[in-house]
């Protein structure tokens, strides 16, 4: 079941959602030469996790960024929302952008034997990862084998560092400041003892395949615009999945507005709206939140059957 009014996430359950979720972030460096830093700034894609409140960071030995943190250590990094499949598209096209997280701090090198332990620790993961999705229920692997082949969950995003690890550079990132954009651009500034990322959440670890499996689901789809009327008293005509988190999901609505043209003529418009809807108790993990995602879908149903005269 729903709440009767769904809860927002704050702002910290956002940036820790967003933190377990992906496993890729740009860093960002200050470019150097033998002359000392330069204002200049690299960008590259580079893998992480989280170990004891701390990213750690899996830098390619050609990047450029190995050899800017000799002279300085200093930079940022950008970790978004994960938004799969046709989602991304939709976003560009009404100028959403993913939410995201801004980290600064220091970019540290580690000694051989923690590499080493750093990336037991990964291993660990993600075979702890692959063992429980293995073990899931039919309803579970059906939402995920919906997902399209190029969507990828974050154990299987990871599992390419793990047979090149020796082509890989491993740093500790020391925070020293967070901040929570979301999609209209604001900043919410969060306290450091706030920054984390959930300890081994297997629902955040699939969430992309699983966001993808029911967006990919035009009965699924249908489900979520019969959630927007049930819920909202919404009438939308379609709907996509945008977040998933232990205490629910974010919806974004294509929802019908009456408007007056140049000729003083009412015309429909549509917009895309976000609709954001909170379970009654919070799903611990994947298994969790398929089965109440399916019984809210069989609850909607049997009640709007039952005052449009179809049940």
């Amino acid at each position: 079941m729903m709440k009767s009014k769904a809860a927002a996430l704050t702002v910290a359950e956002r940036c820790r959602s967003i933190l377990g979720a992906n496993s890729q972030a740009h860093l960002n460096t200050i470019k150097a030469d033998s002359k000392g830093s330069k204002s200049e700034i690299h960008t590259s894609k580079v893998h992480y996790i989280f170990k004891r409140g701390k990213p750690y960071l899996w830098v390619h030995e050609g990047d450029l960024h190995n050899t800017n943190i000799i002279i300085d250590e200093r930079g940022s990094l950008s970790v978004s929302n994960v938004v799969p499949g046709p989602l991304m598209g939709l976003l560009k096209s009404i100028r959403k952008l993913p939410a995201r997280v801004a980290l600064a701090g220091d970019v540290i090198p580690l000694k051989d034997d923690k590499v080493q332990m750093v990336t037991e620790n990964l291993r660990e993961s993600i075979l702890s990862e692959y063992e429980k999705a293995t073990q899931a229920s039919y309803a579970v692997t059906a939402l995920l084998s919906s997902a399209s082949a190029n969507c990828r969950s974050r154990c299987e995003i990871l599992q390419e560092i793990l047979g090149k690890s020796e082509n890989y550079a491993v740093y500790k990132f020391n925070i020293r400041s967070c901040t929570y954009v979301d999609g209209s651009g604001h900043s919410h500034d969060l306290e450091l003892q706030n920054v984390d990322a959930p300890k081994a959440e297997q629902l955040l670890s699939f969430s992309a395949k699983l966001i993808d499996g029911i967006n990919q689901s035009q009965a699924r789809r249908r489900a979520l615009m019969l959630f927007c009327f049930e819920e909202y008293n919404a009438t939308v005509r379609d709907a996509l999945m945008l977040s998933i988190d232990r205490k629910g999901f974010d919806v974004l609505g294509k929802v019908a507005q009456q408007a007056t043209n140049n000729d003083g003529l009412s015309t429909m418009q549509y917009t895309w709206k976000e609709f954001r809807f909170s379970f009654e108790e919070q799903a611990s993990d994947l298994e969790a939140f398929c089965s109440r995602l399916i019984e809210l879908e069989e609850k909607t149903l049997q009640s709007v059957k039952s005052y449009s005269g179809l049940g």
